[in-house]
């Protein structure tokens, strides 16, 4: 007899001595309690199940993201003519810097669940680069505005100005400034908590460790300085490119085309800064739907942060047509000799 049947045919008996009635609730007693252990073995098993599903999602998706973009790097590195040009070497820094934020952004997602108190040391090191990596987006697409300004707008200099030396400088700076954001985390918080914290395990995520107000108006105020300056960069030089662009009695297309790209860069940045939301669309939909926040808060991290990694790269490089011509040709010719092989064999 199941424990259902069990528990309704003790329930149902009226007319019982004091030790049938004694013996009835210990049943019942056994019952409630094997019930309850199934719950929560079930609950248990279907929040295993939904942690393993969200987990294999991030890693697959963050594989098949820098995959892709790890084509765009072999295309450049397999061909010399990219190496002169300061605006394809600020792309493929682009592609790199979303690649490592991929990776970063996907093991501290990982780590949440598999390694729920990390050293925080470790911890710190894995945030500062994912925050570099971070605000590198942005200032990376605001140094390849700038370069195609430059070449429209001052084609005379443009090869005194964007050297390959220069850019690599330029390329240096961006991690420089990246970096500072993090590092005034890491400051403010040996200077709020005692030099023991950094012998504690925590939870690896930003709003855990740097939970002060401090670090709350630290992050609104180099967001704002960051998002501002590089806006303003986008916005200068299109004006300015499109102003050259009606001037120009010859080479229009060039300007035009300069014109799509700072666009692009617009395009490009609003989907970078998509993450910046993340927290706030979290919490609107928390509060509209609380029983689905662990749901909610998954897919808008897949939508905010990943995503914007593959969409903006693959853009860029699939619409530019040398770039896309290299990558064409080494693409066919890697099929080719797959093909010879296994003839071969």
């Amino acid at each position: 007899m199941g424990f259902g049947k069990l528990c309704k045919s003790v329930g149902g008996k009226t007319k019982t001595t004091e030790k049938q009635r004694k013996r009835s609730h210990r049943t019942l007693y056994r019952c409630k309690s094997a019930m309850n252990s199934t719950i929560l073995e079930y609950t248990i098993a279907d929040r295993y199940a939904e942690t393993f599903a969200k987990n294999f999602t991030t890693v697959l998706l963050g594989i098949i993201v820098n995959c892709i973009n790890g084509m765009f790097v072999f295309t450049f590195f397999k061909s010399s003519f990219f190496y002169t040009d300061p605006r394809y070497i600020l792309y493929i820094h682009m592609v790199v810097n979303d690649m490592l934020l991929v990776f970063f952004s996907v093991s501290l997602s990982v780590m949440a669940y598999a390694w729920p108190k990390v050293p925080l040391p470790f911890c710190v090191s894995l945030l500062i680069i994912s925050s570099t990596t971070h605000k590198n987006t942005p200032l990376t697409l605001a140094g390849m505005a700038v370069e195609r300004y430059i070449a429209i707008c001052k084609p005379l200099h443009h090869h005194q100005i964007c050297t390959v030396r220069r850019t690599y400088i330029l390329i240096s700076l961006i991690w420089g400034v990246g970096v500072l954001p993090a590092l005034a985390d890491l400051i403010v918080l040996s200077v709020v908590h005692p030099l023991s914290v950094f012998t504690t395990n925590v939870l690896c995520s930003t709003t855990t460790v740097y939970s002060t107000p401090y670090h709350e108006e630290q992050s609104k105020i180099t967001h704002g300085i960051y998002t501002s300056v590089v806006w303003v960069i986008l916005v200068f030089t299109y004006s300015q490119v499109l102003i050259a662009a009606r001037r120009a009695s010859s080479d229009k297309s060039s300007a035009k085309k300069a014109q799509s790209t700072i666009l692009l860069h617009g395009a490009q940045l609003l989907l970078s800064m998509l993450s910046n939301i993340t927290p706030v669309i979290d919490k609107i939909y928390s509060q509209l739907l609380p029983q689905l926040r662990s749901k909610i808060t998954f897919f808008n991290y897949l939508l905010t942060n990943l995503l914007p990694r593959l969409l903006s790269p693959l853009i860029y490089g699939v619409r530019d047509k040398h770039f896309f011509k290299y990558l064409k040709g080494h693409l066919s010719c890697r099929l080719l000799n797959i093909k010879v092989g296994s003839i071969k064999q």
